[in-house]
């Protein structure tokens, strides 16, 4: 299971513990970088969805399919929207055991994996040790199973089966339609570890997903057989922080490369087909990070954001104004790149130069999931369960 958060391992993150201050010192008072916006965010729409994260590490991404946006919050309430209105759809309770009188309190289901769709259902794991299937068109819970372990990051799906990473350790493969376990492998974990874990990927008949220790593994989808695994990052230092080599990035294949990013590690590009390193380059995080065309944008552990080439791994920019600010997953976004930070900013960058274009605050409570594309929108979602429809110019 994991041990320890972010937090916990003195890296003081207020995106994932409130209440948390590195100096009293106005020297070290982050501010940002004053910008003349070329542009201003416009808002479609905006709902709100129970308490949201709050301050719980809960990476409850937004997923959209045709004109639904499907959102949900830790405790267990999940919705569909509609993505031209903000209106509700359907809205499902996921808890098992509802508090009856309004003084009582509710067993909440600590959602905290997801949000998947496909196969006609959208899938959610929680820190309860359960996947749970809801049908796509009426929000009806089709199925429940319970894991060994807390799914952290979201499922992925492909050949015909849902794939759950979980905190113990152990990957499994269930049936889209039943939840019945088809197989599982299992890694071994160190005994010090980030509180997260990477999302499966799946391609070209495998699974493809990073591991605790620094690799990046590829399962066989029909059988759960391993194919083959490559070093990300190696454990180096003297302490077993200075020793933390996480890939808890979601991989990400184009064309025949896979590639991944370690914390206090490196960017990587391997060959799929074989495990072959193609390169690496010295970057660390524990964000997800996003591919278009020839180019690579990812935030680094200290909020600097960067756009690299693909087939070489070269730096073509670097954006550092945004450092300490625990920004989002960057999201492309027609000819920008936008992040969230802790304080409820959305940021737009060229992403052509990554010069600072733009700026909006939202919810104070901040982001913590990275902004999601839907057609000509972008669609926002706050630790508070502020979700917001933004245009894209």
């Amino acid at each position: 299971m994991k041990q320890l958060s972010l937090a916990t391992l003195a890296l003081c993150m207020a995106s994932l513990l409130s209440g948390c201050s590195s100096s009293d010192d106005d020297e070290d008072v982050l501010v940002l970088p004053e910008i003349n916006n070329q542009f201003e965010t416009q808002v479609a729409w905006q709902e709100s969805i129970g308490s949201g994260v709050e301050h719980y590490f809960s990476r409850l991404t937004p997923t959209v399919y045709e004109d639904k946006v499907f959102v949900a919050e830790r405790n267990g309430e999940v919705r569909a929207l509609d993505i031209n209105t903000g209106n509700t759809l359907w809205e499902t309770e996921t808890r098992k055991n509802q508090a009856f009188w309004p003084w009582e309190d509710s067993d909440g289901a600590k959602l905290s994996g997801g949000i998947l769709q496909a196969f006609g259902k959208v899938y959610i794991g929680s820190e309860h040790g359960e996947v749970i299937a809801l049908d796509r068109e009426s929000g009806e819970i089709v199925w429940r199973k319970s894991v060994p372990g807390e799914a952290l990051s979201s499922p992925a799906a492909g050949d015909g089966l849902i794939y759950v990473n979980l905190g113990s350790g152990k990957l499994l493969a269930l049936h889209p339609d039943t939840g019945e376990e088809r197989w599982r492998h299992e890694q071994e974990v160190p005994a010090l570890t980030l509180r997260g874990l990477s999302s499966p990927t799946s391609a070209n008949g495998g699974v493809l997903f990073g591991e605790e220790s620094g690799k990046l593994s590829v399962l066989i989808a029909e059988n759960g057989y391993s194919a083959w695994s490559a070093d990300v990052a190696l454990a180096k230092g003297a302490s077993e922080f200075e020793r933390l080599v996480d890939v808890d990035t979601k991989p990400i294949v184009s064309g025949s490369n896979v590639y991944a990013i370690a914390y206090n590690g490196n960017l990587a590009a391997v060959d799929v087909r074989n495990g072959n390193v193609i390169w690496k380059r010295e970057y660390s995080s524990y964000r997800d990070f996003s591919i278009e065309l020839n180019s690579i944008y990812i935030v680094d552990s200290e909020g600097v954001v960067y756009a690299l080439d693909k087939d070489s791994g070269i730096e073509r920019w670097s954006q550092p104004a945004l450092r300490g600010w625990y920004l989002t997953t960057p999201t492309v976004a027609g000819d920008y790149l936008v992040v969230g930070d802790q304080e409820g900013n959305l940021h737009w960058l060229d992403k052509q130069s990554g010069q600072l274009v733009s700026r909006e605050s939202f919810d104070s409570s901040g982001f913590f999931v990275e902004p999601v594309v839907a057609g000509d929108k972008l669609i926002l979602y706050t630790r508070d369960g502020e979700v917001s429809a933004v245009k894209i110019p």
